[in-house]
Parts: C-alpha cells; sequence; structure tokens
C-alpha cells in the first residue's frame, strides 16, 4: 500500500494508535493568526527603524534596552507561532508537525537558538541579529506551510501596495532633499547623506529590497496585468536611482535585461507574437531614451552618479577586510577572535563603517565553525524556499545571492531575508491547475 501524507499536521504528527483532533478549517489557519501573518507582513515592510525612533523604540542604535532590538514584526510572528500552537491542541504536536512540513526552516531555527545560546554565553555581539535575520524568516516558512490562497493574496497586496507607497516616498524626498523617517544611529542622523530612506530605513536596504522586487515583478507576480507590471517596474527603478545603490542598480539592469532578452528569444521562436503587445514595446522602447535624456537634463541621475564616482571608501574597505586575517592565527579564526582586537584593528583599517561581506564579517565575530553552520543551514533553508514557488524564482534568487555580499548584510541584525521570503512565497505562488474530477478524487 502506498503511504500518503495527510493533509492536516495533526494527522501527520499523530503516532500509531494516538489521534490529534485537528483544527476546523482542516489544512488553513485560524482567522486570528492568518490576519496575524497579513499584519506581521506589513509591520516588517512599513515600519523602519527612523519611525520606531520617533516613539521611542531604539531599534537601529547600539545602546537601550535589548528588548527593542528586535523589530516588532518579529515579536508578532513569535506571538502568532504560540498562539496556533496553542490554539492547535497540542503545543508539542503543532511544533514538530510543521517542523515536519519544512524540515530546512526547523532545522536553521534550531541552529539559529543554539548560537544565540552560544553568543550570550561568549559575550559576543550579534544577539538580536540571530532572533531577526535568522529565526524570523525561519518561523514564518513554517507557519505559512498552512496558508491558504487567501492569506497569500493578502500578502501579495501588502507588498505592491507597500513597496509602491516606499518608491512615491523615496521620490518625493529626493524631490524635496527632506528624509521623512531618517536612518538613526542611536537618535543621531548622517547629515552628509540625503539619500532617499523611505519606509525600509537605510538607503542601501532600500535599494536591496527595490531591486528583488522589480526581478520580482519581471519574473513573477502572474497576478498583476502587463501593464500594471510595467508601470510599477518604471517607478521602482526610478525609486532604485534615488536609494543611490550602485551594486542594486547594477544587478537589476543586467539580470533584467538578461532576463527581457532571453524572453523575447523564446517568444521569437516559438513564433507566436502579440501584435498588440509588440507595438507597445517598440512605443516603449521608443520612449524610454527620451525619458532618459530628459531625466538627466534635470539632474536626475546626479546623486548616482556621484556614489559612482566617489563611494567614500567602501571600495577601498572590500580590500581592507582582507588584511585583517593576518593578524590573527588559525585557532582566532575557526573559534572567533578577540572582539577588542577586532574592534581595535576595524579603526586602524579604515572599516568603521563595517566589514562589506556577510561571510567575512562572521568568520572574524563568529568564527570559521559557526560560520559554517550558518551556510549550511542558510543554502538548504533557500532550497526549500524556492521549492515552494515557481520556476521564474530563479531571477530574484540570483540577484539576492549577489547583492547579499555587496555588504554585511546577514552577518548583522536585518529584515532582508524574511522580506525576500515574502516577496518569493507571496509572488511566486504556483498557479492552481485546477480541480480534479470527482471520480478522480475518490480514486486518489
Amino acid at each position: 500500500m502506498v503511504a500518503i501524507r495527510p493533509a492536516t499536521p495533526a494527522a501527520g504528527w499523530a503516532g500509531q494508535g494516538q489521534a490529534v483532533a485537528a483544527p476546523r478549517g482542516g489544512n488553513s489557519l485560524d482567522w486570528v493568526t492568518g490576519y496575524g501573518l497579513v499584519a506581521a507582513v506589513a509591520l516588517l515592510f512599513g515600519i523602519s527603524g527612523g519611525m520606531l525612533w520617533l516613539v521611542g523604540y531604539n531599534y537601529d542604535g547600539l545602546i537601550g534596552n535589548p528588548a527593542t532590538k528586535i523589530h516588532p514584526s518579529t515579536y508578532l510572528l513569535v506571538l502568532m507561532f504560540a498562539w496556533r500552537a496553542c490554539t492547535f491542541g497540542n503545543p508539542v504536536g503543532y511544533t514538530l508537525a510543521i517542523a515536519d512540513r519544512r524540515p530546512a526552516s526547523a532545522l536553521m531555527t534550531v541552529m539559529s537558538i543554539m548560537l544565540l545560546v552560544v553568543v550570550i554565553v561568549r559575550q559576543r555581539p550579534g544577539m538580536a541579529g540571530m532572533i531577526d535575520t535568522f529565526v524570523a524568516p525561519a518561523l514564518l516558512v513554517m507557519m505559512l506551510a498552512e496558508a491558504d490562497e487567501k492569506i497569500f493574496a493578502r500578502m501579495q497586496t501588502v507588498v505592491h501596495t507597500i513597496m509602491t507607497v516606499n518608491a512615491l516616498l523615496a521620490l518625493f524626498e529626493f524631490a524635496t532633499k527632506t528624509l521623512i523617517f531618517p536612518y538613526r544611529l542611536d537618535g543621531v542622523v548622517f547629515m552628509n547623506d540625503l539619500r532617499s530612506t523611505a519606509l525600509q530605513g537605510h538607503p542601501l536596504s532600500n535599494a536591496t529590497i527595490t531591486s528583488i522586487y522589480v526581478l520580482a515583478l519581471l519574473s513573477g507576480s502572474r497576478s498583476l496585468s502587463m501593464p500594471l507590471r510595467l508601470g510599477l517596474i518604471g517607478l521602482q527603478c526610478a525609486a532604485l536611482v534615488a536609494f543611490g545603490g550602485r551594486s542594486a542598480m547594477v544587478t537589476t539592469i543586467v539580470l533584467g535585461g538578461c532576463y527581457l532578452l532571453l524572453q523575447g528569444l523564446r517568444t521569437l521562436r516559438a513564433g507566436r507574437i502579440n501584435l498588440l503587445g509588440a507595438a507597445l514595446g517598440l512605443i516603449l522602447a521608443a520612449l524610454v531614451p527620451v525619458v532618459i535624456v530628459l531625466a538627466a537634463s534635470y539632474g536626475f541621475f546626479d546623486a548616482l552618479l556621484e556614489r559612482f564616482v566617489s563611494d567614500s571608501g567602501s571600495a577601498n574597505a572590500r580590500v581592507e577586510m582582507f588584511d585583517l586575517f593576518k593578524h590573527f592565527e588559525l585557532r582566532d579564526l575557526i573559534v572567533g577572535p578577540d572582539i577588542d582586537l577586532i574592534e581595535s584593528l576595524r579603526r586602524i583599517n579604515g572599516l568603521e563603517q563595517g566589514i562589506e561581506n556577510p561571510i567575512i564579517r562572521l568568520i572574524l565575530y563568529q568564527g570559521a565553525f559557526f560560520t559554517l553552520l550558518l551556510f549550511f543551514g542558510f543554502v538548504l533553508f533557500m532550497h526549500e524556499v524556492a521549492r515552494r514557488c515557481h520556476p521564474g524564482i530563479w531571477l530574484p534568487m540570483l540577484g539576492w545571492l549577489i547583492l547579499l555580499n555587496t555588504s554585511e548584510s546577514l552577518a548583522s541584525k536585518t529584515t532582508l531575508m524574511t522580506k525576500f521570503v515574502v516577496i518569493a512565497l507571496a509572488l511566486y505562488r504556483p498557479v492552481k491547475v485546477g480541480l480534479r474530477r470527482p471520480a478522480q478524487a475518490r480514486r486518489a
């Protein structure tokens, strides 16, 4: 007899001779958890550290209450997980059930919590980073294993709405030279950096997530009409200029251009060309150079060009960070060097702004052993997320992996991976082919 995976987590966890009551609605989340997850996504995309500072919540700073170093969306995710586990009737059974359905996410959660304990015991930095960076996205993926189409549709709406508002706010800040919610470090605003911060906080975080969103609009988000997708892509590309992210801009242009070229060649080989779409494409292709010239004449690209000409030592920092390794022995690199020595060497080598590579930073601060564990869990987690998406996910996934290595990203506290997971699972939701016939359903 062929074994069939049960439709509900309860049935999947229940052992032989033991029955666990399935939640009402079968495989769907209850309405409190469903709306709670959507609210968590809204907080995730819409609330930045600059906004939290205005209400006395020092999220981005180094000092203050440790409880404020965790994003409110993470707190809400944990609360929804606890609620779902309790309403399920068997918290342990629920945890084991969703861990069985999303094993890589469960593994990364366990590994992150174990490393969090190690970080606390060894008194090393990065405690909040383990929670916001790794635990939150894994927890979200596990809980979404029960989500239905309505929840994913609401998440799509939230993502499209907030990213549109984010782009419009970025262009407003760029035009007025006024930052509505500036990035603050312990309340201090960097007055010499006028790049737009919008709703995502730091300009580089804005640029990264906007680049991923543009790539997702190209190969995903099939529920939107083509004119609407083109309009959103144009708006987000304009916002990319306002954020001043060089790596994000280049990645978007190169990957997006290659994807459009491949799609065009595939369409020509298939021999099926929509005349209306082709005419619209030719008109847009003719207007794009005119729009770029007009924007350049009004100085729209001046800030971005200045970033390419003068990068404030960013390129030199990527070279200098490799010189730090020659000051340590192999044993220190395996378990993690002395923190005070690392901070001193950073100041001496002009790396006060950070070590702009996640792998290098993790090795220096946590050691090669813990870095290898996190890398292993991250690879399995990304593979598990990609398996739940339709094949177009390769485009934003490739852009995501490229942009990760242009800053500290996952080596520090960030919500970028949770945002990427939401974009991937919501905008690349596989389309239902249709319902089976009743006779086929009975045979199954």
